[in-house]
């Protein structure tokens, strides 16, 4: 049986600029999508998120407000990932590709369509008022 795991992921802009990170291996490997990934056992969901981010991207975050809640399952049964979204603030930092990140950078909307992005995050972007922000 399939475990439900909970995973996180953190939404940056600046200046209408969105950092994305190319995913080096994993699920999704090759991929871009917003920095993050899974909480762990006994780990606040929110310093999770200030974790996976700064060892995704060298920067130092607060976690803002809640953006929203995803859904990411493998149609092969292997995993099944609900994220939760939340906007967050550079505090600091050195932008740098780290952990599973193979790049990262900031990115602006029209840029998106050239890219191999995770599936539905163009959509999710767009319900979670990235753009608007």
């Amino acid at each position: 049986m399939t475990e439900i795991l909970l995973g996180v992921s953190g939404i940056a802009l600046d200046s209408g600029r969105l950092l994305l990170a190319r995913r080096g291996r994993g699920a999704y490997a090759g991929f871009w999508s917003l920095p993050g990934g899974r909480v762990e056992p006994l780990e606040p969901h929110k310093s999770a998120l200030v974790r996976e981010f700064c060892e995704e991207t060298g920067l130092e975050v607060a976690v803002g407000r809640l953006a929203g809640v995803t859904e990411a399952i493998d149609p092969r049964g292997k995993w099944h990932y609900v994220i939760v979204s939340y906007f967050v603030d550079v505090l600091g930092g050195q932008l740098r590709a780290g952990d599973d990140a193979a790049e990262v950078g900031w990115l602006d909307r029209r840029d998106l369509s050239g890219l191999e992005l995770t599936p539905g995050l163009e959509g999710h972007l767009e319900k979670f008022g990235c753009w608007n922000s």
